[in-house]
């Protein structure tokens, strides 16, 4: 987004008693010391990254995270994106259990708008608050290897669906990731993978964010949304739940649709040794600080057991 059109943020705290804010900045202190030199893997998607001031509030984030010791990993999304630009071809987006079908058509503006438009927007972004960003495909370092998704229907275990070009993760080297880390660098990763024919896949980005706090053995896994958190069937906010809970809220059909993914990528991820996985609330500004630097609870905090 260019500059000239981004509002000006009110940054003043002239309210607040400079003992209150010394107070509020020496309570992030423990967190500080506790995920200092720890990789924090943050999926970006949803309003935070269509509202110009939740973008900026994202960027100031990131940057600070990195600056007091951390290792944020951005890996997007871009569905509102690719919805307009299909739109503009006279196409239509159509979804299977939360997964994208993406015939060589769609797969074309799906490369173009996340590699080009919003990761390098991302990267401006983080690069304009005082960060050192740099945009990343599966194809860098051969970073994600993938073959074609099989997604097997939920209810006939028998019955396949073909979603075209979304791929299935094969294997992850995340050697590049790291030599940035290493650098002071801030990945920010697109979920395009690639096969062994050098075919090109769209993969759903809940689940190469889980995939890659896996590899990366990152401490928290952070999955920006635009809801709460994940809700029970009264619309009230689930803070804390456990791998057993969650496959009772599958089966009840309470976690359907687009959270599908997300909430399985972010079981994956637990089950597999990530420490915490938070689904956040993206809308709620500055939501990534709240919940890495304070006690209080901003989303759904998922546990293995």
């Amino acid at each position: 987004m260019p500059q000239s059109a981004r509002p000006a943020k009110d940054h003043s705290l002239a309210h607040v008693a400079p003992r209150d804010k010394a107070e509020i900045l020496s309570q992030a202190l423990p967190y500080i010391r506790r995920f200092h030199g720890k990789t924090i893997v943050i999926k970006y998607g949803g309003n935070a990254m269509t509202d110009p001031e939740l973008q900026q509030d994202f960027a100031e984030d990131v940057v600070l995270l990195k600056l007091v010791g951390m290792n944020p990993v951005v890996v997007h999304g871009g569905g509102p994106q690719i919805e307009d630009a299909l739109a503009k071809i006279g196409k239509k987006g159509s979804f299977v259990q939360g997964m994208r079908v993406t015939d060589a058509e769609t797969m074309e503006v799906v490369e173009w708008v996340l590699a080009g438009q919003v990761q390098q927007d991302i990267v401006g972004l983080i690069n304009v608050a005082g960060g050192k960003a740099v945009g990343l495909t599966g194809r860098d370092g051969g970073l994600i290897r993938a073959h074609k998704l099989q997604l097997r229907d939920r209810d006939d275990p028998e019955k396949l669906h073909d979603v075209g070009q979304v791929g299935e993760i094969e294997s992850i080297d995340p050697s590049v990731v790291r030599a940035l880390q290493d650098d002071q660098f801030i990945p920010v990763i697109s979920p395009l993978g690639f096969g062994k024919d050098n075919e090109n896949y769209n993969i759903n980005a809940d689940v190469v964010a889980g995939k890659l706090a896996e590899v990366l053995k990152a401490e928290k896994l952070m999955l920006l949304t635009n809801t709460p958190g994940v809700l029970d069937k009264s619309g009230k906010l689930l803070t804390n739940l456990s791998a057993r809970e969650i496959d009772e809220l599958f089966a009840d059909g309470t976690i359907s649709g687009g959270m599908l993914p997300k909430i399985s990528s972010a079981l994956d991820a637990a089950k597999s040794g990530v420490n915490t996985v938070h689904i956040i609330d993206g809308r709620v500004p500055h939501a990534m600080l709240l919940e890495i630097l304070t006690d209080q609870a901003y989303g759904t905090m998922i546990r293995s057991h």
